[in-house]
C-alpha cells in the first residue's frame, strides 16, 4: 500500500517511508520535510504554496549544484505551459519564506538559473532490509517461558507509535500568522518621512517620494482617521520632520544653498507659517523643553552632531565623522538621554552609528551592515530599530539594546523606510514603497524604452549610469536584472538592432567608464563590509577581470596616457589621483581637496571637479570645475551644478543654476563646443545664470536633467523611475 503527500507527487509506503532514501533536509534554522511536505523553521511552519514548496524541494535536492530555468520549469510543471514568471512568482515567495533577501541561500545567476548554495545537512541514511533477511542476533533468550510483560510492551508499542503517526497527520503546529499592517494613507501619488507627535496622535510626513532633499509640502492627519492636511507651501528644498515636546510645532531642514545653508525652520502643527528657528542647524530634535539634538556644519561639507539649548548656550559638541567630508544627518536620543543614533554619509549612506550623548567617543556601527537612512527607540530603550538597504533593497530591522544582534523585521518585494514608534512601544509607522526604472532613449521619434526588464540603476552621488559610445550607437548602462536585489551590472543596448546584453556580471557596479577603444571598462565596487575597489575587464571577456585597488578608491576614469584617473581618500579628505593599471605609481592630478570627480572630456584631456570655492566671497561655497589632467589652470564652469560631454566632444551640457536650488526640473543648456577645442568659450566666472549660458552663440535649453548627452541635443537617454508609497503601521512583537 502506498499513499502520497499532498504537497508532493512521489509516494510512501506503507510503513511511512518515502520511495527515496532522504526525507529530511536542515540548512540554517530550516528543516525540509519531504514526508510530511512542509518547511519548518525552528518549531513552526513556514507557508508555502504546493509549486514553491516544490521548487524549493529541487534547488535542496540540488544544493551547489547550478539548476537552469528549463530543467526546473520541465521538473515542476512536466506537461503544463509556463511561463518564466511562474518560476519566478515561485522564487519571490522563497525567498519571502526564507528571509533570503540577500541571495544567501538561493543565488541567482544571471540568465541561466538558480543555485541553492547554503550547506545542507541530511539525517543518518535508514535502509530496509531484503525480504527474508534475518535480524541480528544479540543475544541467546534466556527463558523458552512466554513474558506476558514483553508481550505486553511489544503489542502496546507499535500501537503507540501508529497513534503518534495518526495525530501528526492530523495535527501540525498552526503556522504564525503574519503581522496585519494597517494603512495610514492612501495617497495615489507618495508619502514619506513618518513622524510622531509625543502623545501619538498627530503623524507628520512630506507627501513626496523623496524623504531627503524634497521640494513638497509636510502635511499632517490626526490619527487614526483624519484628513491628511498640508501645513506647508515652501518650495525649498527640505528632510527632517520632529514634533516640538507640546506638539505645537513641527521642525524641519531647509537647503538653500549646498552645503553653506542648512538651516532649521519650523511650522504650527495645525498649519501657519513657517518661520526661521536655528541657523546652521540640520536634523533638528528635541531632548527636552529647552535642550536640542541637531547637527552642524564645521567646515564646507563637515556635519556633526552637537546640543544646545533654543538660544544656542551651552552649546557642545558631541561627534564629528573622522573624514572631513563626512556628514551626520540625523540623530535619534535614547528615551534616558543617555545615547543616540547617528544616521550619517560620506559619499553613500553608512551603516547606522551608536554614540554617547555625553560625547568624548565615536561609537560604535550598530544595525545591519548597509545603508541606513533613518531609525528609532522603543519607548523604553530596550530596541534600536532602522531602516537600512541590504542587496540593493530596503528593509526594516532592529537590534537588541546594547549588545544584540541586527534582525530583519519586514521582508518581501516591497521595501520600507522610515522609523516613528508609537509611544506604547506595540506599533511603528513606516512608509511601504515600490519602485520601477527603466533606461529611456530620446532621439528625433520622440521618447521609448531601452530596456524592458529588470531595475535600472538611477543616478545619484556616483553620476549617470548611462553612457553612449562614440559614434553614439551603443548605450551602456547600469542595470539589475532578475530583483532590486541583483547585483548592478553592466550592460550594452545596440540602438539599431535593439539588442540588449549583460557585458560585465558578477560584480555590483556603483560607477564605470569606458576606454575610447570600447575594449576595456573600469569600474569601483563594494563588496559588503569592505572598502571600496577598482576593477579592470575586457567587454569581449577575452580575458578576466582583475582589481587593481582595494582601499577605498572610487570615480574612475580612463586618462589620457591608459592611466586611471580615481578619487584618492586618505580618512579625511579626498584628492583626485592616478595610477598605472596595475595600480603602481600614485600621484596626486591636483594637490587641493575635492568633494567628488564628474564627467571626463571624451578626448581624456579635462576632468570635472566639484571643490571648494577657495576665492569666493560666499564661505564653503562649492564650485564645478574643468581641470585639465596634464596641468594648467582650472576652468570655472558653474556653482554646484551638473556637466556632461556629448560622445563625440562637439557639444558640452551644463546644468541651469538656481540660487534656492528649488529648481528641480533639471534643465540643461547645451553648448556648442568649437572645432578642436574641449570646452566652449565660458565667462571667466563661470556660468551664474541662464541668461549668461544662453548669450554664448548656439546655446539651447534641453529640458530634461540627468542625462547620458547623445551625438546632439536632440539625442540624450535617462532613467525614468517610479515611486509608489504610502503610510502604514507595523506592530510590534
Amino acid at each position: 500500500m502506498v499513499r502520497c503527500t499532498p504537497r508532493r507527487d512521489f509516494c510512501l509506503s506503507s510503513a511511512g517511508r518515502s520511495e527515496r532514501h532522504v526525507r529530511q533536509y536542515r540548512f540554517g534554522d530550516y528543516k525540509l520535510d519531504l514526508e510530511g511536505g512542509f518547511l519548518l523553521r525552528g518549531g513552526e511552519e513556514v507557508a508555502l504554496r504546493a509549486k514553491s514548496f516544490e521548487v524549493l524541494t529541487y534547488l535542496v535536492e540540488r544544493h551547489g549544484r547550478l539548476v537552469t530555468k528549463t530543467e526546473l520549469i520541465e521538473a515542476v510543471w512536466r506537461d503544463a505551459a509556463v511561463t518564466d514568471n511562474s518560476l519566478a512568482q515561485c522564487l519571490v515567495e522563497i525567498r519571502r519564506a526564507l528571509d533570503d533577501d540577500a541571495q544567501e541561500l538561493v543565488r541567482t545567476v544571471a540568465r541561466r538559473g538558480y543555485l541553492f548554495v547554503a550547506p545542507v545537512t541530511t539525517p543518518p541514511r535508514e535502509f530496509p532490509r531484503t525480504p527474508g533477511e534475518a535480524a541480528p542476533i544479540l543475544a541467546p533468550a534466556p527463558s523458552k517461558r512466554l513474558d506476558w510483560r514483553i508481550l505486553g510492551v511489544a503489542i502496546l508499542l507499535p500501537a503507540m507509535a501508529a497513534a503518534g503517526i495518526l495525530l501528526r497527520m492530523i495535527w501540525r503546529p498552526a503556522a504564525k500568522e503574519p503581522p496585519v499592517y494597517t494603512q495610514i494613507t492612501s495617497f495615489t501619488d507618495s508619502a514619506v518621512a513618518p513622524a510622531l507627535s509625543p502623545d501619538g496622535r498627530m503623524l507628520a510626513f512630506y507627501r513626496s517620494d523623496r524623504p531627503f532633499f524634497t521640494a513638497d509640502q509636510i502635511y499632517v492627519k490626526l490619527l487614526p482617521n483624519g484628513e491628511p492636511v498640508q501645513v506647508t507651501h515652501d518650495p525649498r528644498l527640505k528632510y527632517n520632520l520632529a514634533f516640538s515636546p507640546d506638539g505645537s510645532r513641527i521642525a524641519y531642514t531647509v537647503i538653500v544653498d549646498v552645503p553653506t545653508d542648512w538651516n532649521t525652520y519650523t511650522v504650527p502643527s495645525l498649519g501657519g507659517d513657517s518661520t526661521l528657528f536655528l541657523p546652521n542647524a540640520a536634523g533638528l530634535t528635541w531632548l527636552d523643553d529647552h535642550h536640542l539634538l541637531f547637527s552642524e556644519r564645521k567646515t564646507g561639507a563637515h556635519m556633526g552632531i552637537v546640543t544646545a539649548t533654543e538660544n544656542r548656550s551651552a552649546h557642545r559638541e558631541v561627534y564629528f565623522p573622522a573624514d572631513e567630508r563626512g556628514m551626520a544627518h540625523y540623530s535619534y536620543a535614547s528615551p534616558d538621554r543617555k545615547w543616540a543614533l547617528v544616521v550619517e554619509m560620506d559619499t553613500d549612506w553608512l551603516p547606522c552609528r551608536l554614540i554617547p550623548l555625553a560625547g568624548g567617543s565615536p561609537g560604535r556601527r550598530v544595525g545591519p551592515p548597509g545603508a541606513c537612512t533613518s531609525a528609532g527607540w522603543s519607548p523604553d530603550g530596550s530596541w534600536m530599530y532602522f531602516g537600512a538597504a541590504m542587496a540593493g533593497k530596503q528593509h526594516l530591522w532592529r537590534q537588541r539594546f546594547p549588545d544584540g544582534q541586527p534582525e530583519q523585521i519586514t521582508s518581501g518585494p516591497q521595501e520600507e523606510d522610515g522609523v516613528a514608534v508609537a509611544p506604547d512601544g506595540r506599533s511603528l509607522i513606516t512608509s511601504i514603497f515600490t519602485q520601477q526604472s527603466s533606461v529611456w532613449l530620446h532621439d528625433s521619434t520622440g521618447d521609448h524604452a531601452v530596456s524592458t526588464e529588470g531595475y535600472a540603476a538611477s543616478p545619484d552621488e556616483h553620476g549617470p549610469p548611462l553612457s553612449f559610445s562614440s559614434d553614439g550607437k551603443r548605450l551602456y548602462y547600469l542595470l539589475r536584472h532578475d530583483s532590486p536585489a541583483s547585483p548592478t551590472e553592466l550592460w550594452r543596448a545596440s540602438l539599431d538592432s535593439g539588442r540588449s546584453e549583460a557585458v560585465v556580471s558578477g560584480f555590483s557596479i556603483r560607477a564605470y567608464d569606458i576606454s575610447s577603444d570600447e575594449k576595456e571598462v573600469v569600474f569601483s565596487t563594494q563588496p559588503a563590509g569592505q572598502a571600496s575597489q577598482l576593477w579592470l575587464a575586457s567587454l569581449d571577456r577575452s580575458a578576466p577581470p582583475h582589481r587593481i585597488a582595494a582601499t577605498g578608491e572610487d570615480f574612475p576614469h580612463f586618462g589620457p596616457n591608459g592611466q586611471v584617473l580615481f578619487r584618492l581618500t586618505d580618512g579625511k579628505t579626498r584628492y583626485l589621483a592616478q595610477m598605472g593599471r596595475d595600480g603602481a605609481k600614485r600621484t596626486k592630478v591636483v594637490p587641493f581637496p575635492i568633494i567628488n570627480t564628474g564627467a571626463i572630456s571624451p578626448d581624456r584631456r579635462f576632468v570635472i571637479l566639484f571643490a571648494r570655492a577657495l576665492e569666493s566671497k560666499t564661505p564653503n561655497a562649492v564650485d564645478t570645475i574643468a581641470i585639465p589632467i596634464a596641468g594648467g589652470p582650472a576652468r570655472r564652469i558653474c556653482h554646484a551644478c551638473e556637466t556632461t560631454w556629448s560622445p563625440n566632444g562637439k557639444y558640452f551640457y551644463v546644468g541651469i543654476d538656481s540660487p534656492s536650488l528649488t529648481d528641480t526640473t533639471g534643465r540643461l543648456l547645451a553648448i556648442p563646443v568649437p572645432a578642436g577645442e574641449t570646452l566652449p568659450p565660458l565667462p571667466a566666472s563661470g556660468i551664474r545664470t541662464e541668461a549668461e549660458g544662453l548669450a554664448i552663440p548656439g546655446a539651447r535649453t534641453i529640458e530634461q536633467g540627468n542625462i547620458a548627452a547623445g551625438p546632439d541635443p536632440s539625442t540624450y537617454a535617462y532613467v525614468k523611475s517610479a515611486v509608489h508609497a504610502n503610510l502604514f503601521r507595523i506592530p510590534l512583537q
